[in-house]
């Protein structure tokens, strides 16, 4: 099993939190990160882009989804699970920046209750994060895979 050291914590950290730099010439941006791999360093880089995207776009500029599926649906659970910390900055980065869509079918596959993320509520569940990729496409929102 993979343990998450304090370093991992507190680069997750780092992400959560900083300064904003809007530049208002940016129009209104709808962007879905693409996200399924258990990499701690790929997945805590994934959300500081977002957050570092989100910085240069300014509040209320955007609007910023998560599609979360396969392997990072395990490493989120982990983490939470093996860190409160890691809880505490996964739950400031989402009240402030960004919605998580959990694959359904990633959830059945796996045997993982929404009980088991922390983070998760029945909301975030969608029926596959996929197809869910492929809607929020035709909805006009910028695909990226960090």
């Amino acid at each position: 099993m993979q343990k998450f050291p304090a370093t991992v914590i507190l680069a997750m950290a780092f992400f959560s939190a900083g300064p904003t730099f809007a530049n208002t010439s940016y129009a209104k941006q709808t962007i879905v990160h693409h996200v399924n791999y258990f990499d701690v360093k790929r997945s805590i880089g994934a959300r500081r882009n977002a957050q570092n995207h989100i910085n240069a776009l300014g509040q209320g500029n955007h609007e910023v989804r998560f599609v979360l599926h396969g392997n990072e649906v395990e490493l989120l659970r982990k983490a939470t699970q093996e860190s409160p910390d890691a809880a505490d900055h996964i739950d400031s980065v989402r009240s402030h920046v960004l919605q998580f869509n959990i694959c359904a079918t990633t959830l059945k596959g796996r045997k993982i209750a929404l009980d088991d993320l922390h983070f998760a509520e029945q909301h975030d569940i969608v029926p596959s994060g996929v197809a869910e990729i492929s809607k929020l496409q035709q909805y006009r929102f910028v695909y990226l895979r960090p």
